[in-house]
C-alpha cells in the first residue's frame, strides 16, 4: 500500500502551525484537534519543522510562560518525512530508525497530510481485535511465604 492511499482512508485535514505561533497556540491545536504533533509551516506552506507533544513537555518544562514562548525556539528543525507515493514499508522503516511516531507527507514542498505510528498499525492490523485486560481486574496471586 501507497501512504497516498492511507491518506484516503484517513481522510483527516492536516492541521499545523507557524514558527512565530506561541507554544500556547500550538497546545491548543494539538487539543482541540485531537493531535500529538503538527507540522510547522511557513506562510507559503513549505514545512519549517515539527512540534510534538514530548517537545512541548521536554522542552517547556520549568519556564513559566509559555503564552510568550515560540514555537521556533521548541519545534524539531530536521523533520524526516514522506512523499505520497512511497510504500507503507519506507514510512514504517523511517519511523523506527528516527525514533518518531509522526510522519509529515510533502509534496510540491508543502505538506499534503501526517501519519502516525497508529496509522500504520491500524492497517496492519486491520479487523483484527483481542480481548482488553485491564489491571484492575486482574485475578491477586496469593502472597508467596518463603
Amino acid at each position: 500500500m501507497k501512504i497516498k492511499d492511507l491518506l484516503k482512508l484517513k481522510d483527516r485535514k492536516v492541521v499545523t502551525v507557524g514558527p512565530e505561533d506561541t507554544v500556547l497556540a500550538a497546545v491548543r491545536k494539538l487539543v482541540e484537534h485531537d493531535r500529538g504533533s503538527l507540522p510547522v509551516c511557513h506562510d507559503t506552506g513549505e514545512l519549517a519543522g515539527i512540534i510534538t507533544e514530548r517537545d512541548i513537555v521536554r522542552k517547556c518544562f520549568g519556564h513559566a510562560d509559555m503564552a510568550s514562548m515560540k514555537v521556533e525556539d521548541v519545534m524539531t528543525r530536521q523533520v524526516a518525512v514522506g512523499f505520497p507515493d512511497d510504500d507503507l514499508d519506507y514510512a514504517i522503516s523511517v519511523m523506527k530508525q528516527k525514533r518518531i511516531r509522526h510522519l509529515p507527507i510533502v509534496e510540491n514542498e508543502a505538506v499534503t497530510g501526517m501519519i502516525s505510528m497508529r496509522d500504520l498499525l491500524d492497517v496492519q492490523l486491520g479487523e483484527t481485535q483481542a480481548e482488553i485486560r485491564y489491571a484492575s481486574l486482574l485475578p491477586r496471586r496469593a502472597k508467596r511465604l518463603v
